[in-house]
């Protein structure tokens, strides 16, 4: 089988961890073996577990945001299966320079790689290595959310603060429905 690097992408509340956790789920009644991996910095909802907003989870191995070749590499050689067939990566948005290289690497050796993460920031702007990641892709599903303004499909995360648009900040806060709302291109108040 040759290898295969599948995106989901869209914004907060979207479905990308419910898409990402099917796949997943679906591969493993398939008998393949599967890791699924997500960065250091999430620790919303579990430590070891990839949780969706809904609380549906799947256990998870973390990785450090700038993880090298070799430094995976031997995170994968301690997995006691001697071989995976599919590698998963939730909020892959939050991984490094070096993370489009790595899963290239991986559809190199005939991997089937699911990554899941945001592609827009709170800004509007493209996150991460996410656009090179999409550039990569053999297939990239990109899910909508409901605009909590006028209900019409959401493309954009909109950062709150006290309940009102957010002005400025850094470009990584981790949060849920208490920091982001979805919303469409019309109500999205993108910062100055």
């Amino acid at each position: 089988m040759a290898g295969r690097l599948e995106v989901v992408t869209g914004c907060m509340f979207s479905g990308k961890t419910e898409e990402l956790l099917r796949r997943v789920e679906r591969a493993r009644i398939a008998r393949k073996e599967v890791l699924l991996f997500k960065p250091e910095l999430d620790t919303r909802y579990a430590v070891e577990e990839v949780v969706t907003h809904y609380g549906r989870s799947l256990p998870c191995r973390r990785l450090p945001a700038d993880v090298s070749w070799p430094e995976f590499s031997e995170l994968v050689a301690r997995h006691p299966s001697p071989i995976t067939d599919v590698f998963a990566f939730d909020e892959a948005n939050f991984f490094g320079p070096s993370f489009p290289g790595l899963c290239e690497q991986l559809v190199s050796l005939e991997k089937r790689v699911i990554v899941a993460g945001l592609d827009l920031n709170f800004r509007g702007e493209p996150f991460g290595p996410i656009p090179e990641i999409l550039a990569l892709a053999d297939e990239v599903v990109k899910l909508s959310a409901v605009c909590t303004v006028c209900g019409e499909p959401a493309t954009r995360s909109q950062r709150l603060v006290d309940g009102k648009p957010a002005t400025g900040g850094p470009e990584v806060l981790i949060g849920g429905l208490e920091r982001y709302e979805p919303r469409c291109r019309d109500h999205f108040v993108a910062p100055r």
